[in-house]
């Protein structure tokens, strides 16, 4: 037991011995080299950094919530030009079904994209989509108030108004009655005798059809009925455009309030 003690201990002794004697690479005793490249390090991080940020806003974004602008007048007096509002998409992604009266934000019907390109499949619109970043392309966004709903049967009166399912829509937001009629398939798309380009293509027993708004659509229309390119326009809106619903107008420019008209016209009265 004392022969294997000692010659254990030895060993020991030996390999400490030649590890202390070994010379340090650094050149300085107690230090470790380091051959890390301080810009592939930097490179590393900024990489890192991106993904990260690109990942939380891709989650934020589709999970959550996004923001948006209004970019016409077409939603007035509702929402007005500049007006920047809240996306909200929890609800959508609990398949919460969409009420009449609600606003939506969507993606246009290709019939008013340029060329009747439908961007929903090209990657860097849909990178851009996702993260909102201004270098990226995607696709705009129109927003409308949600007026037939899936089994509706609509109609529209030129000077009095919507009517769903034989009944005139109450609808104390619009800025005034539309100007036209919509009494069948075959006027959506008729704007006064000329053919919208992107109008639905309708066989002459379809064009004479009631206007029914059909399963998983939707019929829009702007507030601004006499100046919005709506639904009465490029016909229904498929429900799996649909990015959320307006949730939340948190900026709006307001016009400072005008003078009184007794400083505007240097009455005496005023005291100038």
């Amino acid at each position: 037991m004392s022969q294997i003690d000692t010659e254990s201990k030895n060993t020991v002794s030996v390999t400490e011995g030649e590890a202390q004697s070994k010379p340090n690479p650094a050149g300085e005793p107690g230090k470790t080299p380091s051959n890390a490249n301080p810009v592939l390090g930097f490179a590393k991080e900024l990489v890192e950094l991106v993904l990260v940020t690109l990942v939380l806003l891709i989650a934020i974004r589709w999970a959550f919530a996004e923001a948006r602008y209004i970019p016409s007048s077409s939603m007035e007096p509702t929402l007005q030009i500049n007006d920047r509002i809240l996306v909200e998409k929890i609800s959508g992604h609990m398949r919460k079904p969409y009420q009449r009266g609600e606003i939506l934000v969507f993606y246009p019907p290709p019939s008013e994209m340029p060329e009747h390109k439908d961007l929903s499949n090209d990657p860097l619109s849909v990178l851009g989509r996702l993260t909102g970043l201004p270098f990226l392309p995607y696709e705009p966004a129109f927003i409308k108030r949600v007026v037939g709903l899936p089994g509706d049967t609509l109609r529209v009166v030129r000077g009095v108004g919507v009517y769903i399912n034989g009944q005139l829509l109450d609808e104390p937001y619009i800025k005034e009655k539309p100007n036209y009629d919509l009494k069948n398939m075959g006027d959506i798309g008729m704007t006064g005798r000329i053919a919208y380009d992107g109008r639905p293509q309708l066989s002459a027993e379809q064009a004479a059809q009631p206007i029914v708004i059909g399963k998983d659509q939707l019929f829009m229309m702007g507030d601004n009925r006499n100046n919005s390119q709506d639904s009465h326009v490029w016909g229904f809106l498929d429900q799996n455009r649909v990015i959320g619903r307006a949730f939340l107008v948190f900026w709006r420019k307001l016009d400072p309030p005008p003078y009184p008209m007794t400083l505007q016209s240097g009455d005496p009265d005023s005291g100038h």
